[in-house]
């Protein structure tokens, strides 16, 4: 039993014995953290040590992962290209078949997310993300042959339930390596892919489409074949450079394993998280407010980008430039949102805040959208593409670390990550169907649309913020009066609680 004690200088829970103090008990197997019964005492390491450490896991982890999601988001968003390189015309994709196409990516995954997250520490994360890799880039390439519409959406299908497990995956991976305010930056190299993938998309779509012809393949056929080769080489590679967990990870000494496994420990608590599952870890998932307005506020990012990311090509195409010159025009908004993203992810892991690049997202994307509703001319329109993409890709991953920085507990943080981006990637079928052939090239009704998307974040990220600001001012003073009183409590009793113990204080 011991006495709670507060720091109330700060919202931060990285310890050095800190907000809250329990009795001092040797580590026993049912309340040891992360294997760290089984490696020696966590060193004292200096600025520069912890520095180098973090480089090391760094190059050890960010860059395969950024690979593999690079290969994840082009395989997805590449059929954009590929329908001004005769996908539509040979398929007959007549009415919306081009639409309900991107759709049935969407739906199982959206519903295979929070199942696969279960799944991943139980098949061990060297094995399951490299396995969906390998597995998605051979249904990739089998996309290039299809022959009629019903084969293609059959294996947009397939391409949606296997991608269902690397997003949130691998964002649940690093926060088991990775203190929360070290995340984003983390989070925003790894999405960084995306962004690049917006970029090669471009640039692999104008080289590809020279091979329209050869073997008898359009150049759409090429662009999956190619593109989908590559993701089957990333995903055997990475067999062979992803690790498990910081306890297992070979590659470091015992006694970095132990500063990485002891930082996590008391990284939001004073006793470390609870790592087996329980049942009731679902239900406390459900049940928690939080997930639900973290998912409008996903939704409301998510949108534009999926949106923008599907349809970039045809909008600007339908600016008057043809197709090779529309290819080449995507290129550069990619490049300013990968240069935004890293600045933001940097900068908001130094301030140890999510909500104000959250918003700067969504104020982007609501002036871009808004330009390209209008009349304004085409290089106006262009410059309107640029803020756009930089908001909405520069904007989510501080929307993904905002919410696994606030749960507790690596199972109900698995599931809630996993909920949060699983049922926001709805928003992402919506997006996939409101741009459409009969409303170019101004598409009022889709740039509509996501206006009323931008419109939910503005109102539900205030929201959240003023409520996480008024439970950690409500928990600074219980904690105050539970010194005053004498309350104690056991070191299961504040893992049980999770985030709603007297010592977790939520990131704004």
């Amino acid at each position: 039993m011991a006495q709670t004690e507060s720091d109330t200088r700060g919202t931060s829970i990285e310890k050095n014995a800190a907000d809250l103090v329990v009795e001092d008990v040797s580590v026993k197997r049912d309340l040891a953290y992360g294997g760290e019964d089984t490696l020696p005492p966590p060193p004292d390491f200096t600025p520069e040590q912890q520095k180098a450490l973090y480089r090391k896991i760094d190059l050890r982890l960010m860059p395969i992962l950024t690979l593999m999601y690079l290969c994840s988001f082009l395989d997805r968003g590449n059929i954009g290209n590929a329908k001004l390189q005769g996908l539509v015309t040979q398929l007959d994709l007549t009415g919306n078949k081009y639409n309900i196409a991107l759709t049935m990516y969407f739906v199982p995954y959206c519903l295979f997310e929070c199942p696969a997250n279960l799944v991943l520490k139980k098949f061990r994360p060297s094995k399951w993300l490299p396995g969906i890799t390998l597995l998605w880039g051979l249904i990739m390439t089998m996309m290039g042959l299809v022959k009629t519409y019903p084969q293609l959406v059959g294996t947009r299908i397939c391409l949606g339930i296997v991608e269902a497990g690397l997003f949130p995956g691998v964002v649940y991976y690093l926060t088991l390596w990775y203190p929360r305010h070290m995340i984003q930056y983390r989070i925003g190299i790894f999405f960084g892919g995306a962004t690049l993938a917006g970029a090669f998309s471009g640039l692999l779509a104008f080289g590809i489409s020279f091979m329209s012809g050869t073997a008898g393949l359009l150049g759409w056929s090429w662009i999956f074949i190619i593109e989908g080769i590559v993701t089957v080489v990333v995903g055997f590679i990475s067999f062979f450079i992803l690790v498990d967990f910081p306890h297992t990870a070979t590659f470091l000494t015992p006694e970095e394993r132990a500063y990485v496994i002891h930082r996590k420990k008391y990284d939001n608590s004073s006793v470390g998280e609870e790592e087996h599952f329980e049942i009731r870890h679902i239900w406390e998932t459900l049940l928690d407010w939080q997930v639900y307005f973290h998912i409008l506020i996903y939704m409301s990012i998510i949108a534009p980008l999926y949106g923008i990311s599907l349809f970039l090509p045809t909008i600007i195409n339908g600016f008057g430039f043809s197709t090779p010159i529309s290819q080449l025009l995507t290129v550069p908004p990619y490049v300013f949102a990968t240069i935004t993203l890293l600045v933001w992810a940097i900068w908001s892991d130094r301030i140890k805040k999510r909500y104000p690049f959250v918003l700067a997202g969504l104020t982007y994307c609501l002036v871009g959208f808004a330009i390209n509703i209008s009349n304004a001319p085409i290089g106006v329109k262009y410059f309107g593409t640029f803020l756009i993409v930089a908001g909405s890709y520069a904007g989510l991953p501080g929307v993904v670390a905002w919410l696994g920085n606030n749960l507790a507990g690596h199972y109900k943080r698995g599931v809630g990550m996993a909920l949060h981006i699983g049922i926001g990637n709805f928003s992402g079928a919506i997006a996939s169907n409101i741009y459409r052939t009969q409303d170019g090239p101004r598409y009022i009704l889709g740039h509509g649309i996501e206006l009323m998307f931008v419109g939910i974040g503005f109102v539900f990220v205030p929201i959240t913020v003023l409520a996480y600001k008024r439970i950690n001012a409500r928990r600074d003073a219980l904690v105050q009066e539970s010194q005053e009183k004498g309350t104690r409590y056991t070191p299961e009793e504040l893992r049980r609680m999770g985030d709603r113990a007297p010592d977790f204080r939520y990131t704004l």
